[in-house]
Protein backbone atom coordinates (compact mmCIF):
# COMPACT_ATOMS: atom_id res chain seq x y z
CA UNK A 1 0.00 0.00 0.00
CA UNK A 2 1.18 3.48 -0.86
CA UNK A 3 0.24 6.61 0.88
CA UNK A 4 0.47 9.63 -1.33
CA UNK A 5 0.97 13.21 -0.22
CA UNK A 6 -2.30 15.08 0.78
CA UNK A 7 -2.60 18.37 -1.02
CA UNK A 8 -4.59 21.58 -0.35
CA UNK A 9 -4.38 23.87 -3.63
CA UNK A 10 -3.19 27.34 -2.09
CA UNK A 11 -6.25 29.01 -2.49
CA UNK A 12 -7.48 27.22 0.19
CA UNK A 13 -11.12 25.48 0.92
CA UNK A 14 -10.39 21.80 -0.38
CA UNK A 15 -8.26 18.63 1.44
CA UNK A 16 -7.22 15.91 -0.81
CA UNK A 17 -6.05 12.58 0.34
CA UNK A 18 -4.84 9.92 -1.26
CA UNK A 19 -3.95 5.66 -0.85
CA UNK A 20 -3.47 2.68 -3.08
CA UNK A 21 -4.39 -0.48 -1.62
CA UNK A 22 -3.80 -4.21 -2.95
CA UNK A 23 -7.43 -4.58 -3.74
CA UNK A 24 -9.17 -4.77 -6.45
CA UNK A 25 -11.95 -1.64 -6.86
CA UNK A 26 -14.89 -3.63 -6.50
CA UNK A 27 -13.87 -4.84 -3.05
CA UNK A 28 -12.74 -1.64 -2.53
CA UNK A 29 -16.17 -0.05 -3.16
CA UNK A 30 -17.96 -2.77 -1.72
CA UNK A 31 -16.14 -2.12 1.66
CA UNK A 32 -16.97 1.56 1.49
CA UNK A 33 -20.44 1.35 0.37
CA UNK A 34 -21.97 -1.44 2.19
CA UNK A 35 -23.57 -1.03 6.03
CA UNK A 36 -22.03 -4.85 6.98
CA UNK A 37 -18.63 -3.77 5.66
CA UNK A 38 -18.70 -0.18 6.51
CA UNK A 39 -19.34 -0.90 9.69
CA UNK A 40 -16.08 -2.98 10.41
CA UNK A 41 -13.26 -0.59 9.61
CA UNK A 42 -14.84 2.96 9.06
CA UNK A 43 -13.19 5.29 11.52
CA UNK A 44 -10.50 7.09 12.45
CA UNK A 45 -7.62 4.37 14.04
CA UNK A 46 -9.35 2.79 17.56
CA UNK A 47 -12.58 4.11 17.00
CA UNK A 48 -15.37 1.57 15.82
CA UNK A 49 -18.82 2.46 14.40
CA UNK A 50 -21.51 0.56 17.04
CA UNK A 51 -24.55 1.89 14.61
CA UNK A 52 -24.30 2.08 10.62
CA UNK A 53 -27.29 2.62 8.11
CA UNK A 54 -26.67 2.81 4.46
CA UNK A 55 -29.50 3.85 1.89
CA UNK A 56 -26.96 4.01 -1.15
CA UNK A 57 -29.08 6.25 -3.66
CA UNK A 58 -28.32 10.21 -4.79
CA UNK A 59 -30.87 11.45 -1.78
CA UNK A 60 -30.22 8.39 0.22
CA UNK A 61 -28.49 8.44 3.75
CA UNK A 62 -25.64 6.61 5.91
CA UNK A 63 -25.99 7.86 9.25
CA UNK A 64 -23.38 6.14 11.95
CA UNK A 65 -22.35 6.42 15.66
CA UNK A 66 -18.25 6.53 16.17
CA UNK A 67 -17.39 5.21 19.00
CA UNK A 68 -13.72 6.90 20.73
CA UNK A 69 -11.66 3.80 22.61
CA UNK A 70 -12.71 6.37 25.63
CA UNK A 71 -16.10 5.25 24.49
CA UNK A 72 -17.01 8.76 23.56
CA UNK A 73 -19.89 8.56 20.83
CA UNK A 74 -20.04 10.91 17.74
CA UNK A 75 -23.18 10.81 15.06
CA UNK A 76 -22.07 11.52 11.52
CA UNK A 77 -24.26 11.83 8.01
CA UNK A 78 -24.03 11.19 4.40
CA UNK A 79 -26.52 12.30 1.85
CA UNK A 80 -25.38 10.96 -1.60
CA UNK A 81 -25.42 12.90 -4.41
CA UNK A 82 -24.43 11.20 -7.10
CA UNK A 83 -23.05 7.65 -6.84
CA UNK A 84 -21.62 6.16 -10.37
CA UNK A 85 -20.77 2.39 -9.29
CA UNK A 86 -17.78 1.32 -8.96
CA UNK A 87 -15.51 4.84 -9.39
CA UNK A 88 -17.21 7.99 -7.63
CA UNK A 89 -19.52 8.67 -4.71
CA UNK A 90 -20.20 12.86 -4.06
CA UNK A 91 -22.02 13.31 -0.62
CA UNK A 92 -22.52 15.91 1.94
CA UNK A 93 -21.22 14.99 5.40
CA UNK A 94 -22.48 16.45 8.71
CA UNK A 95 -22.52 15.48 12.28
CA UNK A 96 -25.76 14.56 13.32
CA UNK A 97 -27.79 13.41 16.55
CA UNK A 98 -28.71 9.93 16.90
CA UNK A 99 -32.13 10.95 15.34
CA UNK A 100 -30.18 12.17 11.95
CA UNK A 101 -30.45 15.49 12.55
CA UNK A 102 -27.94 18.07 11.99
CA UNK A 103 -25.41 19.42 14.55
CA UNK A 104 -22.09 21.14 15.04
CA UNK A 105 -18.89 19.16 15.32
CA UNK A 106 -18.61 18.25 19.33
CA UNK A 107 -14.98 19.43 19.92
CA UNK A 108 -14.98 22.45 17.85
CA UNK A 109 -18.12 25.01 17.01
CA UNK A 110 -16.64 26.72 13.98
CA UNK A 111 -16.67 23.61 11.75
CA UNK A 112 -18.43 23.58 8.74
CA UNK A 113 -21.91 22.22 9.64
CA UNK A 114 -21.89 20.55 6.03
CA UNK A 115 -18.73 19.82 3.83
CA UNK A 116 -19.27 18.45 0.50
CA UNK A 117 -16.91 14.91 0.22
CA UNK A 118 -15.86 13.28 -3.46
CA UNK A 119 -14.36 9.80 -3.49
CA UNK A 120 -12.69 8.33 -6.50
CA UNK A 121 -11.94 4.69 -6.97
CA UNK A 122 -9.82 3.93 -9.76
CA UNK A 123 -7.98 0.35 -10.46
CA UNK A 124 -4.92 0.18 -12.04
CA UNK A 125 -3.33 -4.09 -12.34
CA UNK A 126 -5.64 -5.00 -9.52
CA UNK A 127 -4.62 -2.33 -6.81
CA UNK A 128 -7.08 0.19 -6.38
CA UNK A 129 -6.29 4.10 -5.39
CA UNK A 130 -8.87 5.73 -3.29
CA UNK A 131 -9.03 9.61 -3.26
CA UNK A 132 -10.92 12.07 -0.98
CA UNK A 133 -11.37 15.33 -2.04
CA UNK A 134 -13.20 17.57 0.90
CA UNK A 135 -14.41 20.79 0.79
CA UNK A 136 -16.59 23.29 3.11
CA UNK A 137 -20.17 23.39 1.77
CA UNK A 138 -22.37 27.00 2.38
CA UNK A 139 -19.50 27.99 5.07
CA UNK A 140 -19.14 31.05 6.76
CA UNK A 141 -15.39 32.80 6.64
CA UNK A 142 -14.69 31.83 10.08
CA UNK A 143 -15.77 27.72 9.04
CA UNK A 144 -13.80 28.29 5.99
CA UNK A 145 -10.53 29.04 8.15
CA UNK A 146 -11.59 26.66 10.68
CA UNK A 147 -11.55 24.04 8.08
CA UNK A 148 -8.42 25.40 6.33
CA UNK A 149 -6.51 25.47 9.78
CA UNK A 150 -7.38 21.43 10.33
CA UNK A 151 -5.46 19.70 7.55
CA UNK A 152 -3.19 18.55 10.00
CA UNK A 153 -5.62 16.57 12.14
CA UNK A 154 -7.83 15.68 9.08
CA UNK A 155 -4.35 14.03 7.78
CA UNK A 156 -4.45 12.40 10.71
CA UNK A 157 -7.78 11.04 11.20
CA UNK A 158 -8.07 10.31 7.78
CA UNK A 159 -4.63 8.67 7.80
CA UNK A 160 -6.11 6.55 10.57
CA UNK A 161 -9.25 5.59 8.93
CA UNK A 162 -7.26 4.25 5.60
CA UNK A 163 -4.83 1.87 7.79
CA UNK A 164 -8.31 0.50 8.75
CA UNK A 165 -9.36 0.09 5.75
CA UNK A 166 -5.95 -1.71 4.17
CA UNK A 167 -6.51 -4.01 7.29
CA UNK A 168 -10.10 -5.04 6.42
CA UNK A 169 -9.34 -5.39 3.08
CA UNK A 170 -6.20 -7.84 3.86
CA UNK A 171 -8.70 -9.94 5.78
CA UNK A 172 -11.13 -10.18 2.56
Amino acid sequence: MKDASPTSPASGGKFVISRTFDAPRALVWQAWTDAAHLARWFGPKGSTLSTCSLDLRPGGICHYCMRTRDGHEMWGKWVFREIVAPEKLVLVSSFSDARGGLTRHPLNANWPLETLSTTTFTEVAGRTTLTIEWAPLNATEIERKTFDENHDGMRMGWGGTMEQLAAYLSKS
